[in-house]
């Protein structure tokens, strides 16, 4: 990990730290990612920080979606079928249920956002395959 870089991308400090290594889903990322779950009571929250070129898989959230709330760096977020949203601090996407998706950083920066997990009865989260490499190489 370039921590000098991760701070510079992600704007300097972190308020809460980045988690560790998130080895637990690891299978469903490119690359390097940390975890650091700030609540698993009521509404799960946790700080997801994504190194450059690190994406996570296509998934659906079955019942309660997903709210991202980018904290820091560039990043890209994705419904199948539609353009690719690019991401920077502050942007919010609300995700709602049954949507095939995935998020992630960009090429050149690292990534962060909260990933809130809406809850629901029954809900569920399925993880699906990558987006191609050769289509996330056309990012910008």
């Amino acid at each position: 990990m370039d921590i000098e870089q991760m701070k510079k991308d992600l704007g300097g400090g972190n308020v809460f730290p980045i988690g560790e290594e998130n080895v637990a889903f690891a299978k469903y990322f490119t690359g390097e990612c940390y975890l650091n779950m700030l609540t698993t009571e009521r509404v799960p929250v946790g700080l997801v920080t994504f190194a450059p070129k690190t994406i996570n898989a296509y998934h659906v959230h079955h019942k309660g979606g997903q709210i991202l709330m980018v904290t820091g760096g560039r990043g890209w977020y994705q419904e199948e079928g539609k353009p690719a949203r690019e991401l920077k601090a502050g942007d919010v996407v609300n995700i709602p249920p049954e949507v095939k998706h995935w998020h992630g950083a960009a090429k050149d920066s690292w990534f962060q956002h909260l990933a809130v997990e809406v809850p629901a009865e029954g809900a569920s989260n399925e993880w699906l395959e990558f987006l191609p490499e050769e289509e996330y190489n056309k990012l910008p």
